[in-house]
């Protein structure tokens, strides 16, 4: 049974293929190319991924993506497809799901929401659920660096509080289209935001995610 985090995988890897290396996408200053190394470095170089956490080693990081990026760009692609080797944590169908699925989502959206044309993905129920969950648990962590008071609300009415604070935004969406608020992507997110005028427009500035 396939889960979500293979599901998104092999759509991010499709969306690379179509978009072409220099394509551009919301990842500021990253191409396609680029964020592909990134993916590709993250599953395959733990030495050098550690610097996505510790400051210390970002030079090493952005070294070795560098290297990545120079590589093919079919061959990033093609490594992004087929997943990590099985050395790799991430290889693990668990660990997998649990690390990779908001991963690839926002990447995939990183890559299709940054072309001209784009509506919004009509997600299925139970993924729907499996990015709520992820909203809830990463909620506070996402949007600490908030400048208001931060409260994310499904349709339906399930809420999660991101930030505590005053004044207090309250964005209103789909789960995955929360999640991509929450990781910074406000300005493609298909959201309503519910407040003050001046709270709401510092929320759609601020440098939110991780």
């Amino acid at each position: 049974m396939s889960t979500h985090a293979k599901r998104e995988r092999l759509l991010l890897a499709d969306l690379l293929e179509a978009a072409g290396p220099d394509a551009p996408t919301l990842c500021e200053g990253w191409s396609a190319r680029d964020l592909a190394a990134h993916v590709v470095v993250r599953e395959r170089r733990s030495d050098a991924a550690a610097g996505l956490l510790v400051p210390a080693l970002r030079n090493r990081l952005e070294r070795v993506q560098a290297e990545f990026a120079a590589k093919p760009y079919e061959e990033l692609v093609r490594l992004i497809r087929t997943g990590p080797p099985k050395r790799s944590p991430y290889a693990l169908k668990q660990v997998d799901e649990a690390a990779n699925t908001v991963e690839f989502y926002v990447h995939a959206e990183d890559v299709r929401r940054a072309q001209a044309q784009w509506t919004p993905r009509v997600l299925d129920p139970v993924f729907a659920d499996a990015l709520w969950t992820r909203v809830e648990k990463m909620a506070r962590v996402l949007g600490r660096k908030s400048p208001v008071g931060l409260v994310l609300r499904r349709p339906d009415g399930r809420t999660a509080v991101a930030h505590r604070g005053t004044p207090v935004v309250t964005v209103t969406g789909e789960p995955g289209e929360l999640l991509l608020f929450v990781f910074g992507r406000q300005e493609r997110a298909s959201v309503e935001l519910d407040g003050d005028k001046d709270a709401v427009l510092r929320l759609t500035e601020a440098k939110l995610g991780l």
